[in-house]
């Protein structure tokens, strides 16, 4: 009868390929890991632009509207941010209502978008520029 004998030389070459194996998995997590992570701080960067010139386009409007009542652009325009971004503001008069302004700035960074709606008044014996609502839309 004849017995199957593993020498050391095949043991230890089993050994060094599941060690090898467990080590390649391994390594291969913390790579994703790390990349997803540096993925994650990139999409915030560019959320946190994106939030700051749909910021600045709202405000933009604003200024637009308490410089001139009147003002309205429904087909949208420009308005560059410190961060090298740059927001569409629409402006859009007697909206939701008779008196009321509607302010919709959009800008999107590296496939982030933000919306902003702003809803203002305008005193007509001051001519003062009242908010009335500021959202943040989906």
């Amino acid at each position: 009868m004849r017995q199957n004998v593993f020498h050391g030389g095949q043991a230890f070459l089993a050994m060094t390929f599941f060690i090898g194996g467990v080590l390649a998995v391994a390594g291969i997590l913390v790579a994703f890991l790390a990349l997803s992570g540096v993925d994650t701080g990139y999409g915030a960067a560019a959320s946190f632009k994106a939030e700051a010139a749909a910021t600045a386009g709202a405000e933009d409007g604003i200024l637009q509207l308490d410089r001139n009542a009147a003002f309205s652009n429904t087909s949208g325009y420009s308005v560059s941010s410190a961060s090298s971004t740059t927001a569409t503001v629409t402006v859009t008069q007697n909206s939701p209502s008779s008196g009321l302004a509607t302010i919709l700035s959009v800008a999107t960074v590296s496939g982030h978008t933000k919306k902003i709606n702003v809803v203002v008044s305008e005193n007509a014996v001051t001519g003062q520029v009242n908010v009335v609502s500021w959202a943040d839309v989906q």
